[in-house]
């Protein structure tokens, strides 16, 4: 497993819909060693602070494997961060990812929060409006790191796992609960009460599961 690309920016505006968008996707391979703090990376932002960033979603991560798959279906070539990642990887898979496994990456200690789940300024970046639909359909989503020990990190690190998470919960399982959870009353359980799945989506489990309890 290894960091493919590492890729910062801050928030710009753009058109959608013929309307001014400020959003953070618009990042840019980054040389050499990045300092990572609790909260993200030098050099890089996020335009909405609600549903991006914080210390839950520190670091978000896309998988390399799944470019050729996208490429076919967009019809283009993409460059790196073309999911708006931070870190393009390798190896890091969303069947097998699982939250709170912890990597080590560069000289950080880093662990798994929760699924990426998409959002429309997909769609503005590439195109097609569906694409935030098909992201969900494929599983294909990434997901995000927070920051056990802050540190460096450079395209070419390696990515070293150094412990798995309790409950061995994959990205993909989480995802899906995160769009259809409402039916699933135990697993929503299981995941409102791992401490390592980030905040905001134990919340939403829990206000969901409270909900089918009244």
């Amino acid at each position: 497993m290894e960091v493919i690309s590492l890729n910062v920016g801050k928030p710009k505006t753009v058109d959608y819909r013929g309307k001014p968008l400020e959003t953070g996707i618009y990042k840019m391979p980054a040389p050499g060693k990045v300092q990572l703090h609790l909260e993200g990376f030098d050099g890089d932002g996020q335009a909405d602070l609600v549903n991006h960033g914080g210390a839950d979603k520190a670091v978000c991560v896309y998988p390399i494997e799944h470019y050729p798959f996208w490429e076919q279906w967009l019809g283009k070539k993409l460059e790196y961060s073309a999911f708006g990642e931070n870190i393009t990887a390798n190896g890091l898979l969303e069947t097998e990812v699982c939250i709170g496994d912890v990597y080590e990456v560069g000289t950080t200690l880093l662990q798994v929060s929760q699924p990426r789940f998409p959002c429309f300024k997909l769609a503005q970046k590439h195109g097609p409006a569906d694409m935030p639909a098909q992201v969900l359909k494929t599983g294909y989503s990434g997901f995000y790191f927070r920051v056990l020990r802050e540190g460096q990190i450079a395209a070419g690190d390696p990515i070293i796992k150094q412990e798995s998470g309790k409950g061995s919960f994959p990205i993909k399982q989480v995802l899906y609960l995160m769009e259809h959870g409402r039916k699933d009353q135990t697993g929503l359980a299981e995941l409102a009460a791992l401490e390592t799945l980030s905040a905001d989506t134990r919340e939403k489990f829990q206000g969901w599961l409270d909900t089918a309890g009244r």
